[in-house]
């Protein structure tokens, strides 16, 4: 899918960063219509600098609580509370709801050791990858040289591409010029996978105005317009000599610290201001709580025509001093001078041409496991299905009901004794109430059920009898409840067996026109990413025709869930490289498919280290727009499959949604004995998805 967002970060302070990001900001302005922006983590969510420079800068159509996440003070909570993830999902969330509101959104990233030193992992990564915003890093480059950078430019890359993340570019900030045109020239000659571009060190961007220094002191302005108070604090000098020697050491936009007492430096310094023998200073910080007289007050505004701004501090000029250095520098929206330094030296250092086609070419093709579990609740909560459980004494299912019905995300149809039901639920604590309570024993709906089976299998050599006890068993009455439209999809397996769940699914749905078998995928979700793996329950030997079916009914159920499907037809063979009966049916099933549907992306034999990763299928297939980059994978037998999902499953602690079934005319779908109250809230989303259509 095409990215809707860019998530610019660095990993330390004073990096230079909100240059890039107002670069970057001028840019998608430009070019997209309606642009967010969102700080997900700041450090004070009310007084946050930069999120007041974008709101005013850019007259951005958004009001701040939109444009914050959580404070770093919040983000501690969490981690004590050990719900990090649940953090990180909320502003996923955010931001997705923003890529609803915009064309397109700006994303800015806090450096990492603002953190808790409890949190191991950068979150900046972690958010852009569950978010599928593409990754733009700013490294600081000042007092370094071009080898140390160029190392931290193919660290940094394969840092943000191992973390799952889509790198979209690198900016190598505050460089020294020299250093600048060396890595220019040796990074082009080392044909370097992403884009990189290099600003050079710009001093007067890290020199605070006098107005900084005044706020930030607590100074008492005297005199000084609002345009004098923006004069840049080129140095810092005090005033320790007599006059005719402290004349000596003044430099251009010095700022003097000079005792309020001390009348002749004040006037000296104006008065140099009109000579060319001397420089112009930025203003003058009286010290130790003392004002000049009236008298000297006068002569100043009648000989002051640079209007020096002339400020009062309380505290001594030693204490002064050291205060003045620790004030940072900021650009501010009335910072003309600092932004179009900024901006000059962005549009001097970015090729713009190419970042519109990166925009253009980028996607964010990793669904990861927060991403897909957040599409899912999306996607249902759109319809409100109506799905089915038929073992509703189950404790797992009472708490998945439970969860389901506070996310309101389905409508929910439990089977079995309500008194015994609610008694269960009652028990556990849990609320259930929005549920409604179906007994087979006692629902009119039986009679019927049970003439519409009859009239179903009396070929088979069923009597009515039969069908009336069949059709009050749990699976066969939901089953019919799906068939006959009082339900929209039916969830089970949680006590009964696959051949439970699925044979009355068989006999009563059928299949879908067009797909002559049923077959089984599972969501396997790993730590990074989610993959869709088929066939690993149903077919035990499917023939080249058979597989060629699952292969494309499995891309079709991707594209439901918001995947981009690029399918790999697994072998123990890549390319042609390998001989057989097992490998020829591949070959068979590669080209049937791809016949039948030449807009998806099929492609095998392949081995399954060719199909997921990148290094090793650019040494067995290197023309392939699917190797290194599968997102289905599809196994050549039941044998293989069944072993390798639950050997990924057990190996890597993945958590297998599955077996999902697909090519029914309506979703039936089972649960491993053995699953969790997560396992069956995921499965009842990906029925209620499958019965509303798919990508709502």
């Amino acid at each position: 899918m095409k990215i809707k967002s860019l998530y610019v970060s660095s990993h330390t302070a004073a990096s230079g960063k909100l240059v890039v990001t107002m670069g970057m900001m001028e840019f998608l302005k430009a070019r997209m219509g309606r642009v967010a922006f969102f700080k997900p983590f700041v450090t004070d969510g009310a007084q946050d600098n930069d999120i007041s420079f974008f709101l005013e800068r850019y007259g951005l159509d958004m009001v701040r609580t939109d444009m914050v996440g959580l404070t770093v003070q919040q983000i501690e909570r969490y981690v004590a509370e050990g719900r990090m993830d649940r953090a990180i999902e909320l502003l996923m969330e955010r931001i997705k709801a923003l890529e609803a509101a915009y064309d397109f959104v700006l994303i800015e990233g806090l450096q990492p050791d603002a953190f808790p030193d409890t949190i191991d992992s950068d979150l900046n990564l972690d958010l852009a990858r569950n978010s599928g915003a593409a990754f733009v890093n700013v490294l600081k480059g000042c007092g370094q040289d071009a080898d140390a950078i160029l190392d931290a430019i193919r660290i940094d890359h394969e840092r943000i591409r191992a973390s799952g993340c889509t790198h979209f570019a690198t900016f190598a900030n505050r460089l020294d010029s020299s250093v600048a045109l060396t890595l220019r020239t040796e990074l082009v000659a080392s044909d370097f996978p992403m884009p990189v571009y290099f600003l050079e060190e710009i001093p007067e961007l890290d020199m605070p105005t006098v107005g900084e220094v005044a706020e930030a002191l607590g100074c008492e302005r005297i005199r000084g317009e609002a345009e004098a108070m923006r004069r840049v604090v080129r140095g810092t000098r005090i005033a320790a000599m007599q006059l005719e020697h402290f004349l000596e050491y003044l430099e251009e936009g010095d700022l003097i610290l000079v005792p309020g007492d001390r009348p002749e430096i004040t006037l000296g310094a104006v008065m140099a201001a009109d000579s060319p023998h001397y420089p112009t200073v930025s203003g003058i910080v009286l010290t130790g709580g003392r004002k000049l007289p009236a008298s000297i007050m006068t002569i100043l505004e009648e000989a002051d025509q640079y209007a020096i701004p002339l400020l009062a501090h309380g505290e001594d000029t030693y204490h002064t001093a050291l205060k003045v250095e620790h004030v940072a520098a900021t650009i501010r929206p009335e910072s003309e001078r600092k932004i179009a330094l900024a901006m000059g030296l962005f549009n001097a250092a970015v090729n713009y041409d190419h970042l519109q086609r990166q925009i253009a070419q980028a996607d964010s093709s990793v669904m990861t496991p927060m991403m897909f579990e957040y599409s899912l609740f999306q996607k249902a909560q759109k319809q409100m299905q109506r799905i089915v459980l038929p073992e509703a004494t189950d404790e797992r299912v009472l708490r998945a009901v439970e969860v389901l019905l506070r996310r309101k995300a389905v409508a929910i149809i439990l089977l079995g004794q309500e008194e015994v039901i609610r008694r269960i639920a009652g028990a556990q604590g849990l609320d259930i109430g929005g549920a409604t309570i179906v007994d087979p024993e006692r629902s009119e709906l039986t009679p019927e059920f049970a003439e519409t089976f009859y009239t179903l299998r009396k070929s088979k050599g069923i009597t009515r009898d039969a069908a009336y006890d069949m059709v009050r068993s749990p699976s066969h009455f939901g089953t019919m409840m799906v068939h006959l439209g009082y339900a929209d999809g039916m969830v089970s397996g949680a006590i009964h067996t696959t051949q439970e769940t699925i044979r009355p699914a068989l006999q009563i749905i059928k299949t879908r026109p067009g797909t002559p078998i049923v077959s089984s995928l599972f969501f396997m979700s790993m730590a990074q990413q989610v993959l869709i793996y088929a066939d690993c329950a149903i077919n035990q030997d499917p023939d080249p025709e058979a597989l060629a079916t699952i292969a494309i009914t499995t891309a079709e159920t991707a594209m439901q869930f918001g995947f981009e499907p690029r399918v790999a037809m697994l072998s123990y063979s890549t390319g042609s490289s390998g001989k057989g009966a097992d490998v020829d049916k591949v070959i068979r099933a590669t080209q049937i498919a791809q016949e039948r549907r030449p807009d998806l992306l099929i492609e095998g034999p392949m081995q399954y280290d060719a199909a997921i990763d990148p290094d090793v299928a650019r040494t067995k297939l290197p023309d392939s727009e699917v190797a290194g980059r599968a997102t289905v994978f599809i196994f050549p037998d039941l044998n293989t499959g069944n072993n390798t999902y639950k050997a990924v499953q057990r190996s890597t602690g993945a958590l297998a949604v599955g077996p999902i079934l697909q090519g029914l005319n309506k979703p039936i779908n089972d649960l491993s004995r053995g699953c969790t109250a997560s396992d069956i809230v995921s499965t009842v989303l990906i029925t209620a998805i499958q019965a509303s259509g798919g990508d709502t």
